[in-house]
């Protein structure tokens, strides 16, 4: 979606939001070419998107929805859009509980979130992101999460990536859905601080509670041989969130496993070799990462 402001508006709203920094120091905050930015985008030779006028808006700490004129489609089909964007306010038919949604709950409690993009005194963008490793969860962010987004919504998310780390982002744009996500128990803003677990109606589900699991573990955990010297393998999973962890651990042991206490407040293993083949059995991995380490690490360490 382009954004098309009163004619001098989007040079200025460019201006407000880079102050004092230089044209490099700004363009790379904003992840744009530098020649982009200060030659097409503030001279208005080109519209800016609707994500960076958002994020023009919060750095500048103003609204410019009342210089508006129109909201185009990246297609160039016009859409009369005004003060507000059904790109927040899209209706979806609600998806009911199930196995591919207890998984992306899951994901976005290890490696995603629930954003409200606040500019001013108002929420202006609602979304559902997932973060990754450009190197290594491309294909599951795209392939696999994506086609979850679409099962779960009838909706596509925007695959995003950052110039100065080697990170990829997935976004799904929409206020009901976040709404939605919201009642079923993951909740906007910082994780950590909000001290999230793992919703009750998962918690009491365990076929709800394994595709939860082996969505955290895509995500937060990982496989590798114990030591060194010990090619027996271990799976672990990593937060920083107090109720996280707990029910984590906790559905390890209602589902039969022998986990680790949690160590240092942020992990937890399961090393047992019954307790990988039960993973492996009963959960698996739904990242092309782990099953490749998986792969090449039992060459050398089978599990008998």
């Amino acid at each position: 979606m382009k954004i098309k402001l009163k004619k001098g508006k989007q040079r200025e709203l460019i201006l407000l939001a880079k102050n004092d920094k230089n044209w490099k120091e700004f363009a790379k905050l904003v992840n744009i070419s530098e020649k982009y930015l200060c030659n097409d985008l503030k001279n208005e030779k080109i519209l800016i998107s609707e994500m960076l006028y958002l994020n023009l808006c919060k750095i500048s700490n103003k609204n410019f929805d009342e210089f508006i004129i129109e909201r185009l489609d990246n297609n160039w089909g016009k859409s009369k859009g005004g003060k507000i964007s059904r790109g927040n306010t899209k209706d979806f038919k609600e998806p009911k509980e199930s196995l591919e949604l207890a998984e992306l709950i899951g994901i976005i409690l290890g490696d995603g979130h629930v954003e409200k993009l606040k500019i001013g005194s108002k929420i202006r963008c609602y979304s559902i992101v997932v973060t990754g490793d450009s190197r290594h969860d491309k294909k599951y962010l795209i392939k696999y999460v994506n086609n979850l987004f679409k099962k779960l919504f009838n909706e596509n998310g925007r695959i995003l990536y950052s110039k100065d780390k080697n990170s990829i982002y997935i976004k799904l744009h929409g206020k009901k859905i976040v709404d939605f996500i919201e009642s079923k128990g993951v909740f906007g803003g910082n994780k950590k601080r909000n001290n999230q677990g793992i919703p009750k109606w998962i918690l009491i589900n365990d076929s709800y509670l394994k595709a939860t699991l082996r969505g955290l573990i895509d995500t937060d955990g990982c496989i590798y041989y114990i030591s060194k010297n010990n090619r027996n393998l271990r799976i672990s999973f990593t937060s920083y969130i107090p109720n996280l962890m707990n029910d984590v651990r906790n559905s390890f042991l209602k589902l039969g496993f022998n986990p680790s206490e949690i160590i240092r407040c942020k992990d937890i293993t399961i090393s047992r070799k019954e307790d990988i083949k039960k993973y492996l059995k009963e959960i698996g991995f739904s990242n092309d990462k782990h099953l490749k380490r998986y792969q090449n690490l039992v060459q050398y360490a089978p599990i008998v």
